[in-house]
């Protein structure tokens, strides 16, 4: 009987993914679909000049309404002398 029912959930559920997916497909035929726009990778600069000021990376999130962690990448991501991720 639990077989029955998981085989229906798991046919369902396929169906219900084909249509989420046809309907994204359409959205971007018609150019609806675009996805996220980048919010912290467009403010890096505004993030260096803040952090030259002497903001704190909280201080600079709270005012750009960006996420701490977001602020810390854009500050590190100019390559530092010895880092290993940019070599």
């Amino acid at each position: 009987m639990l077989n029955v029912l998981g085989g229906v959930a798991q046919f369902e559920r396929e169906m219900m993914l084909e249509r989420q997916r046809e309907g994204i497909a359409k959205a971007r035929a018609e150019g609806a679909y675009k996805g996220r726009k980048p919010t912290a990778r467009a403010k890096a600069g505004e993030i260096k000049e803040l952090a030259a000021e002497g903001l704190s990376m909280a201080r600079i999130a709270k005012q750009l309404g960006i996420g701490v962690g977001s602020v810390h990448r854009a500050l590190n991501s100019v390559a530092e002398p010895g880092n290993i991720a940019a070599a």
